[in-house]
């Protein structure tokens, strides 16, 4: 039975977000969030709650900390909703950078414009197309998931940016190119999918745009 809605979830402001520095002592996912995340994880609950009302729910989270934070966070905000399921999926986690401690850690963000960050490779770390495997991967796991009876009303997802955003790519069959046009979701920000009567996925919430955009844009060009 397909969930009436699907609901993407970015973390709260994470120590990480503030300050690069704290990827020298801490891996990245153990990086926790601040103040003002730990609020916007329960403005989060607070929203999800308006949105879904009394019904039912089930959770799939990143493994990482802050995730797990915000998750904890917002479910305070949904009691007595019923949550039939919460499930651990290290397939959505943030995109790794390096996979170790990372003195002086900064995005290069000059040369990924200029080469995209669908397919800019991170030294020993993944590229956006390397989330994207990984979250397709997952995907074929939600929609058998969905075949289960009695299965809840709506679905979170507790992830993150760039996850969040290669999900929404692979769900709606969205160009490369039209990746690279899109902003990162900001901290706490939610996306629905709401199913419609015609039994398919709508996007109720609007995806920021990037003034600029990213990579090399493909012009046809013919010789005739």
């Amino acid at each position: 039975m397909k969930p009436k809605r699907i609901i993407l979830v970015r973390h709260g402001e994470s120590e990480g977000n503030i300050n690069k520095g704290v990827y020298a002592k801490k891996p990245d996912y153990a990086v926790l969030l601040t103040e003002k995340g730990i609020q916007q994880s329960l403005d989060v609950g607070q929203k999800i709650k308006g949105i879904i009302q009394d019904e039912t729910f089930g959770i799939y989270y990143s493994p990482y900390f802050r995730t797990r934070q915000t998750m904890d966070n917002a479910i305070t905000q949904l009691v007595p909703n019923v949550c039939k399921f919460k499930k651990e999926e290290p397939r959505i986690r943030e995109q790794e950078y390096a996979g170790k401690l990372q003195p002086g850690r900064h995005d290069d963000d000059s040369e990924r414009e200029v080469y995209g960050k669908f397919f800019y490779r991170m030294n020993g770390g993944e590229s956006g197309a390397d989330v994207y495997d990984r979250v397709s991967d997952f995907m074929g796991t939600l929609h058998r998931d969905f075949k289960k009876s009695n299965y809840p009303d709506n679905v979170l997802l507790f992830s993150h940016g760039m996850t969040n955003r290669i999900f929404l790519m692979k769900f709606f069959h969205f160009t490369v190119e039209e990746f690279e046009m899109w902003r990162n979701p900001r901290n706490g920000d939610v996306y629905v999918l709401e199913l419609g009567d015609d039994n398919k996925y709508k996007l109720m919430t609007e995806i920021p745009k990037h003034p600029k955009g990213y990579g090399l844009k493909y012009e046809q060009t013919s010789n005739h």
